[in-house]
């Protein structure tokens, strides 16, 4: 009922600006503009000059066939002439009516897009309804845009509201926990006690603040700034992250990355999509094993390969482990949320590059970021 009672308002005031508005004209010649769809007129005279040459001939070989004399040959042949002529011209004058059909709907469209004044005005013609409608269409377009914007805005108010407001309360378990775990003569359970609240809030502000990554980079909040830039310090403000934990494991982790070696990336996104990957291989790496590190660029990506010793991952689960949430079976008794993978894989497409992985159950598992390399 909305629809039907809103097309015929439009309609009721095209009418009444075709009655009150005088049409839009050349602005030199002050001539009313013509309709650039229009092409009955081509039809018809084209049509008619057709019918004149086929009724005519026949009409001049009677008149001829009633002399003493023979008719020339030159008739059949000039008939045969002016016949291709007029489809020449018939097909000539249709390309150049279409061609100028599909400028108009060129100009209309960047008009209605541009927002600057009708093309056609208010007439009843094709070439005006057709403005209608992609000035509709657009006017429609920018509205839903504009309501994505302010939604978009609303949502990073929210997170931002929930990342500050746990922050401190998160704050203050883990100081707790902290200075319960130095009052003195404190049993062992209880000491054991202080030590898992400090873990598992640390946990719950590692949850939150990847939770709040992941909403804005699905929401597109996140501008990143890509540049092309040596990738060896990247690499190394990533593996500073999980030297002490690797360390800890007794896992070396080597690195081969000529220093000249550069992409095009942003270096605290990549440096972030590097730690998760590293993160994870390190979790998932037995102790006493080895990581490496390797850079090589080639003529459009520049690929980074994470190399570890862990338990690998089957074939089956290769796409999968990129997903929300997922968690290998063999992961199971390790603790993680099944976050990490994805940021990185989505921090990395954000770049224009992309992320796979090769492995083996048993035998390690290698995976391969890919940046642009300009």
């Amino acid at each position: 009922m909305t629809t039907d009672g809103a097309t015929n308002g439009e309609h009721g005031l095209a009418k009444f600006a075709a009655r009150h508005i005088p049409p839009r004209t050349d602005g030199l010649t002050g001539s009313p503009r013509r309709n650039g769809l229009a092409f009955d007129w081509v039809y018809v005279a084209y049509g008619a000059l057709f019918v004149l040459f086929v009724l005519g001939y026949p009409l001049a070989s009677w008149v001829w066939a009633g002399e003493v004399f023979t008719p020339p040959i030159w008739i059949p042949i000039v008939f045969a002439a002016a016949l291709l002529l007029i489809a020449g011209s018939f097909a000539w004058t249709l390309r150049a009516r279409s061609a100028n059909a599909i400028r108009a709907a060129y100009e209309i469209v960047d008009t209605a897009i541009a927002g600057q004044q009708r093309l056609t005005g208010y007439e009843e013609t094709e070439l005006s309804a057709l403005e209608n409608k992609v000035i509709r269409y657009v006017e429609l377009a920018r509205a839903r845009e504009e309501e994505v914007e302010a939604e978009r805005g609303h949502l990073q108010t929210l997170l931002s509201d929930i990342s500050h407001q746990t922050k401190t309360p998160l704050s203050g378990i883990m100081l707790y926990g902290e200075l319960l775990g130095e009052v003195p003569n404190l049993g062992e359970e209880a000491r054991q006690y202080a030590t898992q609240i400090k873990a598992q809030a640390a946990k719950l502000d590692w949850l939150i603040g990847s939770l709040v990554k992941m909403s804005r980079l699905e929401a597109g909040m996140i501008a990143l700034q890509t540049i092309v830039s040596p990738l060896i310090p990247t690499i190394t403000q990533a593996v500073s992250q999980v030297y002490a934990s690797a360390e800890r494991k007794g896992i070396p982790i080597s690195i081969n990355c000529d220093p000249v070696i550069s992409a095009r990336h942003d270096p605290k996104w990549t440096g972030e999509a590097l730690f998760n990957l590293l993160e994870n291989a390190v979790k998932y790496s037995a102790a006493g094993s080895g990581m490496h590190i390797s850079a090589l660029a080639g003529e459009m990506f520049v690929r980074i390969d994470v190399a570890d010793q862990g338990m690998g991952i089957a074939e089956e689960e290769w796409n999968d482990i990129f997903k929300r949430f997922y968690r290998s079976k063999q992961a199971a008794q390790q603790e993680g949320v099944g976050i990490g993978l994805y940021l990185a894989r989505e921090i990395i497409a954000a770049q224009g590059g992309y992320l796979k992985v090769s492995s083996k159950l048993g035998e390690g598992s290698v995976f391969s970021l890919f940046l642009p390399s300009l």
